[in-house]
């Protein structure tokens, strides 16, 4: 059996999935990762996974199964490569996913690491996605473990994890991801764990209310500029354009008559777009330093997902014409919404595996279109 090291965020996913491993013999350790500093006036329970009730929920079900447990502070480092560039990213106009950022660079691949450098034979999360090694779930950490998408489809993370490189998935396992979630809150039940019942957190962690606009005018200045239609008439005004994201509707301060998104978000000249629907669709995408789980570039017709709870449409990656790291995606129908700072992941036909992704640097952008 293998050591492992579990992220423990103080939910019943990371909380099962520890249960799972001790279970099939591992030699497990629980930590916990304290994040974010949210004010305890600002801590909405069952809203975001910082909370010091979050660390005691991770400490008593490590008690209820018998494993060691530690409290990392890693709020230091998760402001600076997580909190800092989310702020940062609104305020060039872009949109970037948070939980994406964190994996990459603190919750996951910078965990891991440490995890191997202190000794551990795999790091385990409680993320719904599934790890297969010639075709069987993988219970052992080894060679050619491939990401697949969760049993649950309907809370599926695998797009979270697409930065994983294969040396990382071979240092993985994710317990939860091969059952439900309603299979995970009765295995908490029969365990006596305290969070069998415990609501999932879908909200940004450091934004325990969900008020992102709120959050972002404590850490950027208002800035007014206009905002525009295609035409580039004059419509409005807005105070900052990291108040806005491409295709946002409410909030526009706009006639409400009329149905009206944003199409784009020019941070250097300051200005808000707006247009009608059609104007949002989107047929490819520029995609900065992209990774693959496998070392090559996906061939042929693949699957692409925008967002973390989106739809996959068909489509196609193309490496770019000068050569570089980055590739185009492009898609087989239109989509529509998608901002620069997401994250398009890419998935094979079968929309089963998946094989990697990067985040949006460019994306197409409408011609003029009458605003109707």
């Amino acid at each position: 059996m293998a050591r492992v090291l579990v992220a423990m965020s103080g939910g019943v996913d990371s909380a099962v999935a520890a249960a799972l491993l001790v279970e099939q013999g591992h030699e497990v350790t629980g930590v916990h990762l304290k994040l974010a500093e949210v004010d305890e006036v600002a801590q909405v329970p069952g809203h975001g996974c910082c909370t010091l009730d979050d660390a005691q929920d991770a400490r008593r079900t490590a008690a209820v199964l018998g494993i060691p447990f530690y409290v990392w502070d890693l709020a230091e480092v998760f402001e600076r490569e997580v909190q800092s560039p989310f702020a940062a990213s609104y305020a060039r106009g872009s949109t970037p996913n948070p939980c994406v950022t964190c994996n990459e660079r603190v919750k996951y691949a910078a965990l891991l690491e440490r995890a191997l450098a202190s000794g551990f034979d795999a790091l385990a999360t409680g993320h719904h996605a599934r790890l297969r090694r010639d075709g069987a779930a993988v219970t052992q950490p080894g060679p050619g473990t491939r990401l697949h998408r969760a049993a649950d489809r309907a809370k599926d993370q695998s797009y979270v994890l697409y930065m994983a490189a294969q040396e990382q998935l071979d240092h993985t396992l994710l317990p939860v991801g091969e059952l439900s979630k309603t299979r995970v809150r009765e295995l908490a039940s029969s365990l006596g764990l305290r969070v069998a019942a415990k609501p999932d957190s879908y909200d940004v962690c450091f934004i325990p209310d969900g008020d992102t606009a709120g959050y972002l005018s404590e850490r950027l200045p208002s800035a007014p500029g206009p905002i525009v239609d295609l035409d580039g008439r004059v419509l409005g005004e807005h105070g900052g354009v990291w108040r806005f994201t491409v295709g946002q509707r409410r909030g526009l301060g706009l006639d409400h008559h009329r149905r009206r998104f944003v199409v784009d978000v020019d941070a250097v000249r300051n200005t808000v777009v707006v247009g009608p629907r059609e104007a949002l669709a989107c047929r490819w995408a520029e995609v900065a330093s992209p990774r693959w789980t496998r070392s090559n570039v996906p061939t042929g017709a693949v699957r692409v997902q925008i967002r973390a709870h989106g739809a996959t449409v068909p489509g196609r990656v193309v490496p770019l014409d000068d050569g570089g790291p980055g590739v185009r995606v492009e898609f087989d129908e239109p989509v529509h919404g998608l901002a620069v700072g997401q994250a398009a992941v890419v998935y094979d036909t079968d929309d089963e595996v998946c094989l990697g992704g990067g985040p949006v640097v460019a994306a197409e952008r409408p011609a003029a279109l009458p605003v109707v």
